[in-house]
């Protein structure tokens, strides 16, 4: 039996996918969910941030994070389209579980 070993996003798609899909992960989570260092993860979050596709507000020590649906694919060929269409559907879903 042939595994694929590629994915349909990169490691900073997958874990904006991970962070809308459920709402109040953490960093651990994130690192195990992607089988990614927490240093990997990271640096995702801070060029999500940069990107602005990623809120992180501090609440004492833990960090939450939301994800900007206004904020623009950063892909060439996406160029002009939200991460709302996909996103804001993968939410919707995950909040009515």
């Amino acid at each position: 039996m042939r595994r694929n070993n590629w994915y349909h996003v990169s490691s900073h798609g997958a874990v904006l996918f991970c962070i809308a899909a459920h709402e109040g992960c953490t960093i651990n989570d994130l690192a195990e969910a992607m089988s990614l260092t927490h240093r990997q993860v990271q640096g995702i979050i801070r060029d999500l941030r940069r990107a602005e596709m990623l809120h992180v507000h501090k609440e004492g020590h833990r960090h939450h994070y939301a994800v900007n649906l206004d904020a623009p694919f950063q892909h060439p060929a996406l160029k002009g389209l939200t991460l709302r269409p996909i996103l804001g559907a993968l939410i919707g879903q995950a909040r009515q579980r």
